[in-house]
């Protein structure tokens, strides 16, 4: 049979690619030519430095070696000028972190003197403590000991992102749930993971479940998990490897935008994307070959909170590659609806998921317990939590929760999930104090291009009208003992 990939046509297609490349380089609004898209910083953790960084407090130190580094290679002098008002790397600035009482893109712990437990708070690709800081402490305040941990790569500069790989991830995650178990003297220890934090959450679970590390997490708590991306971000490995060709530089990341977030960046790593990607493919790998096994248990009770429109993670992933596989009667997803009220009146969906979450909540197969919150009807803004048991389409429980989608909302996030309305950042309404920068709620309308913040960035919602209900939720679901 004649070959179909010779040397001569392998060249071919290797410079083929690289004129693509170029031309999508072209096309990129902004060269990559800040500090903070191209500057390494060495005082990163990975997984290379685990055999000195070796405790929490290890980890703690270094941190601080790292923002020292950050603060000297990459912050510049207070500058005048509209231009440097939201710029998260002028000193002084709107979203300078430095003007904050506390800088929560760094590892942070919360002590309590008789711990009831503890819990391991893990934030999303591109993300920061920051967002899981107010379930952090609420948890502290019934008696956790909590620590959230930055992950590597994350709360310095978008270059980082393109340096870390998973397994930097990973043993990160191993260092800090040593720590509390070490602290917790056999009391039982949680994971509550975010988006990519998810991912991580379950992959060291697998671990430990198989005995390469240890404790097993007594159950998770899983929002907006990152279960499955988009099969085009298998490219992302491409781009990335393809980054390394000069006159490519650009290609080192898959969106460029102005830095003015002080916890998040808003440039996004091609290499970021291919970490994504593999450790979602493994993890689904995982837990698929985990129930072909027929272990007793796949995983840990798990508690899954998502809104039903998501446009990083995939709904049906989340069933198909993780809720359908494990033990019966051990695990429940919460399902945030769209704005009912609003979408009659607006009449503008280009894709409704009312056909994913009817099919789901008439499935008398599934082993899990549904939680579905949506508007007591069409013509309300109230909404209600319908709740059906594994392996039933009835609702065995209905409650009115106090609570309304706002006005101008019509539907919740991938980022707005673990946001409380009342965060100064990203909530409901900006603080008194006009010197931070707020990026919550905005009702701004004028002309495109007038302002910093790219327009589709502030359609966006920043926090959810409903956290109260997915705090109690995640409380409730961790001390509740009738699971095993």
């Amino acid at each position: 049979m004649r070959k179909l990939i010779t040397p001569d046509n392998t060249l071919f297609f290797i410079a083929f690619l690289i004129l693509i490349a170029l031309f999508l380089s072209q096309r990129e609004n902004q060269l990559v030519n800040q500090l903070w898209h191209t500057e390494q910083l060495s005082e990163e953790f990975s997984a290379q430095k685990a055999d000195e960084i070796k405790t929490f407090a290890d980890y703690l130190q270094l941190e601080e070696r790292l923002f020292k580094q950050l603060n000297d290679k990459i912050y510049t002098p207070e500058q005048s000028g509209n231009k440097y008002k939201l710029e998260r790397y002028t000193a002084g600035s709107a979203a300078d972190f430095h003007n904050h009482k506390t800088d929560w893109n760094r590892s942070f712990e919360f002590i309590t003197d008789k711990p009831r437990g503890a819990v391991l708070l893990l934030h999303g690709m591109s993300d920061s403590p920051y967002s899981l800081r107010a379930l952090g402490q609420a948890l502290n305040e019934q008696n956790y000991q909590v620590v959230g941990l930055r992950l590597p790569g994350h709360g310095t500069a978008p270059s980082g992102l393109r340096y870390i790989n998973r397994h930097d991830l990973a043993a990160a995650t191993r260092l800090a749930m040593t720590h509390l178990a070490n602290k917790m003297a056999g009391k039982p220890v949680y994971i509550i993971g975010y988006s990519t934090g998810a991912t991580l959450a379950l992959e060291y679970t697998l671990d430990a479940l198989e005995g390469k590390t240890s404790p097993v997490p007594a159950k998770l708590v899983l929002i907006s998990p990152a279960i499955g991306v988009h099969p085009l971000a298998a490219l992302a490995s491409i781009k990335h490897a393809l980054s390394n060709v000069p006159g490519l530089d650009n290609l080192a990341y898959l969106q460029i935008q102005p830095e003015f977030d002080p916890y998040k960046y808003n440039s996004f790593a091609t290499n970021a994307g291919d970490v994504v990607y593999r450790l979602t493919r493994s993890v689904a790998k995982r837990i698929r070959d985990r129930s072909d096994m027929n272990a007793d248990w796949v995983l840990p009770p798990t508690l899954v909170l998502k809104s039903t429109v998501d446009a990083t993670v995939t709904n049906t992933a989340v069933i198909d590659n993780l809720l359908n596989y494990l033990k019966p009667n051990r695990h429940e997803l919460v399902l945030f609806d769209i704005n009912r009220f609003a979408a009659v009146k607006a009449k503008l969906l280009i894709d409704d998921p009312a056909p994913f979450t009817d099919r789901l909540m008439q499935d008398s197969t599934s082993p899990f317990t549904t939680t579905f919150v949506s508007n007591k009807h069409s013509k309300t803004t109230q909404v209600v939590s319908k709740t059906s048991l594994p392996f039933s389409n009835q609702i065995a429980s209905s409650e009115a929760l106090g609570l309304s989608w706002p006005v101008g909302v019509i539907s919740l996030s991938h980022v707005a999930l673990p946001i409380s309305p009342l965060d100064r950042l990203y909530g409901q309404r900006p603080p008194d104090n006009e010197d931070f920068v707020f990026l919550g709620q905005m009702a701004l309308q004028g002309e495109l291009g007038l302002l910093k913040i790219p327009s589709d960035w502030m359609f966006r919602l920043r926090y959810n009208p409903f956290y109260d209900f997915l705090e109690s939720k995640t409380l409730k679901w961790l001390e509740n003992q009738d699971y095993p």
